[in-house]
């Protein structure tokens, strides 16, 4: 049985995240342990306990989420790792794929994600902008009407790509305004404003992109020890120098989640899919882009204890 790993992205970070995990599991105590030493911070504490909006932080967000994820992989790696073909994560959860993959130890994923974090908080606050969720099919290409939103009232452009369906923007303001009423018009279900800090996945993100790029260049990324596909280009990457540039790259591009779970159920359709992290948000959207996959979450203790006895089957 063939294996793929899915990490999910900021907003699927909750109170309680990874707290039975640690509860029930030794490497997952472990692994929380290497993050808190990591950061120099009580970050499991955080995940476990809250409060929530302190979670939400960005910066704090984007380590409990590769955290979690490393906690679930530590308790499966061994049993699951000869099986696993490839990997994906979305936005954030690309960074945990990679930590998965064996390209970034632990300590250093978990330095280099707060790093990240800090960095699009800064932006956000250096450039405000804004994100709104499109729901349903406008009659009109979404590029098309970002750039017309562009032209009349500021950037703005597809942000993610997350299933048929659903997508989002991202830009200034007043762009984002602009791009949500004119979507309207062409026939989508809704446009609804998300609470997030700054215009992820767009051109006002590029004022981090310096430093990002020498924390990533910092990190020292290896080759991962299985293909993990990037929301940049959809198609796997083997090397840790191209992977490097493509996470930078990813701050400012869209997050093209339905090419990638397209590519990887045409390349492996008979798979079992691993949600490896807080949720199901990435199960939920993977039933709409390729509804024949299979997928399991891999999130809680329970969860865990059920994929581990179908990889004893």
């Amino acid at each position: 049985m063939d294996i793929v790993l899915l990490f999910p992205g900021q907003g699927s970070q909750k109170p309680g995240m990874a707290a039975d995990l640690a509860d029930a599991f030794p490497a997952a105590r472990d692994a929380l342990d290497t993050a808190d030493k990591a950061l120099g911070s009580p970050l499991s504490r955080l995940m476990a306990e809250g409060p929530e909006d302190e979670l939400t932080l960005t910066h704090n967000a984007q380590p409990a989420l590769l955290a979690h994820g490393a906690a679930a992989w530590a308790v499966i790696r061994d049993r699951a790792r000869p099986r696993v073909r490839a990997a994906a994560g979305h936005s954030l959860g690309e960074f945990t794929a990679y930590h998965a993959a064996g390209a970034l130890p632990l300590g250093a994923a978990v330095k280099l994600v707060r790093r990240r974090g800090e960095l699009m908080f800064e932006s956000g606050v250096n450039r405000p902008g804004a994100m709104a969720a499109i729901l349903g099919e406008p009659s009109r290409p979404i590029e098309e009407i970002c750039a017309e939103a562009t032209a009349e009232a500021g950037t703005v452009v597809p942000a993610n790509y997350n299933c048929p369906g659903q997508l989002v923007i991202s830009g200034e303001v007043a762009g984002v305004e602009r791009a949500m009423a004119m979507v309207k018009d062409a026939g989508a279900k809704g446009a609804i404003r998300l609470n997030v800090s700054g215009a992820f996945h767009s051109p006002l993100m590029a004022v981090a992109s310096e430093e990002l790029g020498k924390a990533l260049q910092g990190a020292n990324l290896r080759d991962p020890d299985f293909p993990v596909y990037s929301n940049v280009t959809g198609e796997p990457v083997i090397s840790g120098r191209r992977a490097g540039a493509l996470l930078l790259e990813q701050l400012t591009s869209p997050v093209r989640w339905s090419d990638e779970v397209q590519a990887l159920a045409l390349r492996f359709p008979e798979a079992l899919y691993l949600e490896v992290g807080p949720g199901t948000v990435l199960a939920g959207l993977v039933k709409k882009i390729a509804p024949s996959l299979r997928v399991m979450p891999c999130g809680t203790a329970s969860d865990v204890e059920l994929v581990l006895q179908q990889l004893a089957s």
